[in-house]
């Protein structure tokens, strides 16, 4: 990886040279970041559109500069009917990979990032059409505030999620915790939210079960292949050697790094 660039925060869009001991919301940093990554949109590209509280800010931000003229000839393939329906509001004319293939730049938040750049992604629920799109592009941009930053992937001892079929899907959420015993895992099916306890159900019409791990897992290569081995499961939210830059908003700037 090579090194970090520091970016000082009164050069963002959101920060004030006349207040700079200001603390920022983790909402502001999230913001500050998605708007350095869409310097890197220029015209006539293909855009891979993230979901999330992150990701939000950056098509936002690109159907602005388009309504301002400053961009043109842009094409957003969304990874959610969220992020769908967001990018019609705002005026991004939209296609999907049938039509686009090769995406030239996906821009998208994570919910870690580990020192290599390895991402967990998902707690959202769009993990699957999110590593279908962002596997296409030539360049991913992931945008985050520092404290999604972790020393191993599960470390934030939050969720790990795997998109799976709801066909007998508690005999594959053992499946899974037994995968990562040694880690101290426990599989949790995720809930819609509310006081009925319905599961969760992605855009793809599967369950999410969340993973927390109380151990680093190891290797995360050999993880994967396990965890895609098991019949039902349909992806997980391990992003490996995936993103190509890693845009980190936080209190005394915006640290840029690439791979």
């Amino acid at each position: 990886m090579e090194g970090a660039i520091l970016v000082p925060a009164p050069s963002s869009p959101l920060s004030s040279t006349s207040l700079p001991s200001v603390t920022l919301t983790q909402d502001e940093l999230k913001k500050i970041a998605a708007y350095k990554a869409v310097e890197y949109v220029e015209s006539g590209m293909v855009l891979g559109l993230g979901t999330g509280s992150t990701a939000k800010h950056a098509v936002d931000r690109i159907g602005d500069l388009l309504r301002q003229g400053k961009l043109h000839n842009i094409v957003g393939i969304p990874t959610s009917r969220k992020t769908h329906e967001q990018a019609v509001s705002v005026g991004i004319p939209l296609a999907d990979l049938d039509s686009h293939p090769v995406i030239d730049l996906a821009i998208d938040g994570a919910d870690e990032v580990d020192p290599h750049l390895n991402l967990v992604k998902g707690r959202g629920g769009s993990l699957l059409r999110e590593k279908m799109v962002e596997g296409a592009c030539r360049k991913f941009v992931v945008i985050v505030d520092e404290s999604k930053l972790v020393k191993h992937l599960g470390g934030s001892g939050l969720a790990m999620p795997v998109e799976i079929v709801p066909f007998c899907w508690k005999f594959t959420a053992r499946r899974l915790q037994n995968l990562f015993e040694d880690s101290g895992c426990v599989a949790k099916l995720r809930t819609s939210s509310g006081a009925n306890g319905e599961p969760y159900v992605t855009d793809n019409g599967n369950y999410i079960v969340d993973l927390y791990f109380k151990e680093d897992i190891g290797d995360l290569k050999a993880a994967s292949d396990v965890i895609l081995q098991l019949a039902g499961v349909v992806e997980h939210g391990m992003f490996l050697d995936m993103a190509t830059t890693v845009i980190v908003a936080g209190e005394m700037g915006i640290t840029v790094k690439n791979k």
